[in-house]
């Protein structure tokens, strides 16, 4: 923690007329083997402090002092009435479909808001999503370490509100043959003290020599932990999703955007570069602001994509904790985490 804070708040868990006291927790075993997620995902954030701080000095830049890693969890569910799950054992069992028909045409919220407020998760995003009767909703962007427990909260909490309403909420990554599939995307960022995003392009990103190392070293990370990123999200409910004729691919891609991706292209080749700001979109009207164009992939077929001064990481499977993809995502010193996530995995 800094400077005395804990980073992850206490919150009450409801069950029935019972009030339990969660206090977020690291665990280690007597020998000090990590047992938990919290604590590797806490851990590469020193080290990524570390190396950001002194190449900032580096640069010049006398003002950052530490970083932060934020993040933006996006959840994807189901919605069935509990009759409908009584009547489907398959359901009720494993969370999603063994035998049906395909559907004909494949490809409110107000309780949630008040349960999840009460908790102090703020919703940002609540809308239906692309298949039958499923729906996706994110908190504000924050902190990395809170935003991932409000996720774990969002997921609870939604199993007990649809509940209520004589519902049930499914998670499962693929609970419908046929059928677009639930996952999460985990937008994130590096930010300092001073408020600095290093992953903002500004005006000029060719004299933006932060974002240049930032965007250059995410890309060196992915291609060489690649291998370990697909990992973090392997389990049979989500590599049954992944490239199921819906996006995202099974493999990690990386979507940069033209703009940034020919910016690149021309420092790789040594070229003459001409100086260009980030297009704006203009309506030719006076007194409106001007607007950036969005560069990310609208038809999100890319893993892993910068979406104007972030990365969204779009491999995560509904059901899971997106710790595991929050350590990994780090890029930084991660090898000697690796035998320990191996650990972790064998145990469970």
């Amino acid at each position: 923690m800094r400077g005395g804070i804990p980073p992850s708040p206490v919150f009450l868990l409801e069950a029935g007329k019972t009030k339990v006291l969660v206090i977020p927790s690291v665990f280690l075993s007597w020998t000090g083997e990590v047992l938990d997620l919290k604590t590797p995902l806490l851990r590469p954030l020193t080290a990524l402090n570390e190396k950001l701080i002194n190449l900032q000095k580096l640069l010049g830049n006398k003002n950052a002092k530490y970083i932060k890693v934020f993040a933006g969890i996006e959840q994807k569910y189901f919605l069935l009435s509990k009759e409908i799950v009584k009547s489907r054992p398959d359901i009720a069992i494993t969370g999603r479909t063994l035998f049906g028909n395909t559907p004909a045409k494949g490809q409110q919220m107000e309780d949630v808001d008040h349960e999840l407020y009460r908790k102090g998760i703020p919703l940002k995003t609540r809308h239906n999503e692309v298949a039958p009767n499923q729906f996706e909703l994110a908190p504000l962007y924050q902190e990395e370490n809170l935003a991932i427990d409000h996720n774990l909260q969002i997921m609870e909490t939604l199993i007990k509100v649809a509940d209520k309403h004589n519902m049930v909420a499914l998670s499962h990554e693929k609970p419908f043959a046929g059928v677009n599939g639930s996952g999460k995307h985990f937008n994130w960022s590096i930010v300092d003290n001073t408020g600095t995003n290093y992953f903002e392009p500004s005006k000029s990103p060719l004299k933006n020599i932060s974002f240049l190392l930032a965007i250059s070293a995410v890309l060196l990370g992915i291609k060489k932990f690649g291998g370990i990123l697909r990992a973090s999200v392997a389990d049979a409910g989500n590599d049954y999703k992944l490239g199921a004729n819906e996006a995202p691919p099974a493999i990690m891609s990386v979507y940069l955007g033209e703009f940034i991706n020919d910016l690149l292209d021309s420092i790789e080749k040594a070229s003459t570069i001409n100086e260009k700001e980030v297009n704006e979109i203009t309506l030719g009207i006076q007194n409106l602001p001007k607007v950036n164009k969005d560069y990310s992939d609208r038809n999100r077929t890319s893993t892993v994509a910068f979406t104007g001064n972030k990365f969204e990481f779009r491999a995560l499977g509904s059901s899971s904790s997106p710790a595991e993809s929050g350590i990994l995502l780090r890029l930084t010193d991660l090898t000697k985490y690796t035998r320990e996530l191996k650990q972790r995995k064998a145990m469970t």
